[in-house]
């Protein structure tokens, strides 16, 4: 990470002494509370990046949604008193045009938007010859595909400087979270995407303040680079989302508490010993493909069998069977009902398609 003369530069951040923090009031309200907010963070000496949402796509039109283009010069005014660069959310060529018109540093496409394909090449033709950080948050439906789309189109327009976001996702059932961080799909993205700085949004992910400490935690065990939390100099009267900000004093506190862990090791008896560790699961991993193999002729002479005899492919009470036998002998073994249950049915999901080849095309 790269930060001078307010200008800001995302990369990939290697046994990071602290990672990058991005934090602000969930919505800009008046000029007094984003300044003292931004003010306030600046005292923590932590904070790269200060934030405010200048237009706010609510679900309901009679809700807040945003000053617009006036808090854009509270924002610059925040930055002049406190050195600090500032980013808002746009959602479409006029937001962009504005944020530029009054030298905003760092823009970020919402969940919201990113969603939407439209809406996210909008945005980046209007970005075309414009030399600006854009970080892009993942849409709200788990799909990692609309999410790298959305990086994509933003790399296509001439933008070499960007961040992607994670702030969850939305789902119909009732879970600890206001968005399920399905962390699976943020760490698929940063192994497509390698060298890209990955940046956790713990205020969305949790929708309550008491989760941001545990969400931030785990954020940083997996090796994202940074965090953006919400702040406001008095959030329980805060205009939008008041439940998952912090005051800055808060803030600073989550912050002091992270447990900060190192990517590498230049320890020669941990690497060598890591080293004899990971040639055993590759050894056991080889093991599970062979006994899989074994298994999926097994399931192909079945096939052949059901479709001499005129025999359908699914059987329920098999099913049932297999599920929940493997199951009670996995919890027996300390391994996750949750877990037993996907790997199997990813593979009867399997099963099922090589004997519907065999009953269809052999």
């Amino acid at each position: 990470m790269i930060l001078t003369e307010k200008k800001i530069k995302f990369e990939r951040i290697s046994n990071k002494q602290k990672p990058f923090i991005i934090s602000g009031p969930c919505s800009a309200e008046t000029s007094e509370q984003v300044i003292r907010t931004c003010v306030e963070l600046s005292k923590t000496n932590v904070v790269d990046l200060l934030r405010a949402g200048v237009w706010k796509p609510r679900t309901k039109p009679d809700t807040f949604e945003g000053v617009g283009e006036e808090a854009l010069k509270w924002l610059k005014e925040a930055s002049k008193i406190t050195k600090i660069p500032v980013a808002v959310e746009v959602a479409n060529s006029k937001h962009v045009e504005l944020a530029l018109k009054y030298q905003i540093d760092v823009l970020w496409i919402g969940a919201r938007t990113t969603v939407n394909p439209f809406s996210v090449q909008e945005i980046a033709d209007s970005l075309k010859g414009v030399n600006v950080p854009v970080m892009v948050k993942n849409p709200i439906n788990p799909d990692i595909e609309l999410w790298i789309g959305a990086i994509e189109r933003i790399i296509r327009a001439g933008i070499k400087n960007i961040a992607a976001i994670h702030r969850g996702f939305s789902s119909y059932e009732k879970t600890l979270y206001r968005n399920k961080p399905y962390w699976e799909i943020p760490i698929e993205l940063r192994r497509r995407y390698p060298n890209i700085m990955l940046i956790c949004d713990p205020s969305h992910i949790s929708g309550s303040r008491d989760l941001l400490q545990s969400i931030s935690q785990k954020a940083m065990d997996l090796n994202f680079d940074g965090l953006m939390i919400e702040s406001h100099i008095n959030p329980d009267i805060a205009w939008s989302d008041s439940k998952q900000q912090v005051t800055p004093i808060d803030f600073k506190k989550i912050i002091d508490n992270l447990i900060l862990r190192k990517d590498k090791s230049t320890n020669n008896e941990f690497n060598n010993t890591l080293d004899v560790l990971r040639e055993k699961i590759d050894n056991i991993d080889l093991e599970i493909l062979d006994l899989i193999e074994a298994r999926m002729k097994i399931v192909e002479e079945i096939g052949k069998y059901k479709k001499d005899n005129n025999i359908t492919i699914f059987q329920p009470e098999r099913w049932r069977q297999i599920i929940n036998s493997r199951t009670e002998i996995g919890i027996k073994k300390n391994l996750s009902e949750k877990f037993i249950k996907e790997v199997f049915e990813v593979i009867h999901k399997e099963s099922i398609k090589k004997q519907y080849k065999i009953m269809n095309y052999i």
